[in-house]
C-alpha cells in the first residue's frame, strides 16, 4: 500500500499541475478572444471551478488510481468555442500548446529549486532516480517532504508535457498542427479530428508509444538536472 505521505503529495502534485494546464489553455483562449473559459471560471489556479467541470476525472478517478496502483491517473477540461477555433485556427493551436508549456515551465521551475537544494545542502542525490524520487532531503522532516514534492513536480510536470505535445489527436500535440498548416488543410483536418473513433483510437496509441519516447526524455532532463552524474 502507498505510503500516505506520498499519496498526498502525489495528489496535490497532480491538482496543480493539472489545473495549471487547463488554467494555461483558458488564459490562451482569452488573449486569443475566445471567453468560454474565463466565463467558466477556468482561467485561475484555484482548483475549485477545474474540479467542478469534471469531478470524476479530478477527484475520483485519482484517488481510486493512487489507492490502487500508487500512482494518480485522471483529467481535466476547459471549454472553448469550436465557431472560434474553426474561424482562428492558429489562435486554437497556441491554445492548445499553452497547456503543455505550462506543465514543462513547472518541471523546469522545480528543477531550479532542486538544484538551489542542493547547491544549499539541503537536497541530496539520491543513490536511485526514479519518476518519485529525484531528490531527497538531506535531513529527515520537511526537507524530505519538500524534496518529494518538487521531484513529483519535476516528473509530472514532464510527462504531462511530453505526453500532450504528441502530434495525435485529441492531444495538445494534434491541435497545434494548424501552425504548420495551410487554412484549407486545417479545415480538413479538423473534420477527420471531429469522428467519434477518432479520440479513443489516439489515446490507445498515445498510451502506447509514450514510454518509449518518455525515457530518453526523463534521461535528458536528469542528464540537465545533475550534469556531473
Amino acid at each position: 500500500m502507498i505510503d500516505p505521505v506520498s499519496a498526498i503529495c502525489w495528489y496535490v502534485t497532480f491538482l496543480f499541475c493539472t489545473v495549471l494546464h487547463e488554467a494555461a489553455h483558458a488564459w490562451a483562449a482569452k488573449l486569443g478572444g475566445d471567453l468560454t473559459a474565463y466565463y467558466g471560471g477556468q482561467v485561475s489556479i484555484d482548483p475549485v471551478p477545474h474540479i467542478r467541470r469534471e469531478p470524476i476525472g479530478m477527484v475520483v478517478l485519482p484517488v481510486i488510481s493512487l489507492l490502487l496502483s500508487g500512482w494518480p491517473f485522471g483529467y481535466a477540461s476547459a471549454p472553448y468555442d469550436p465557431y472560434w477555433a474553426e474561424r482562428y485556427p492558429k489562435r486554437a493551436a497556441w491554445m492548445a500548446l499553452a497547456g503543455p508549456a505550462a506543465n514543462l515551465l513547472t518541471a523546469v521551475v522545480a528543477g531550479v529549486l532542486i538544484r538551489i537544494g542542493y547547491s544549499c545542502g539541503v537536497f541530496e542525490v539520491p543513490a536511485s532516480i526514479s519518476i518519485t524520487i529525484v531528490a531527497i532531503g538531506a535531513h529527515e522532516g520537511i526537507w524530505s517532504v519538500l524534496a518529494l514534492f518538487l521531484s513529483m513536480l519535476f516528473s509530472l510536470g514532464l510527462i504531462l508535457a511530453v505526453f500532450n505535445l504528441l502530434p495525435i489527436p485529441p492531444l495538445d500535440g494534434s491541435g497545434a498542427l494548424p501552425l504548420f498548416l495551410s487554412n484549407e488543410i486545417t479545415l480538413k483536418y479538423r473534420q477527420m479530428m471531429n469522428q467519434p473513433g477518432f479520440v479513443w483510437i489516439g489515446l490507445i496509441i498515445a498510451w502506447n508509444i509514450f514510454g518509449p519516447i518518455f525515457r530518453p526524455v526523463f534521461h535528458v532532463a536528469i542528464d540537465l538536472l545533475y550534469p556531473w552524474l
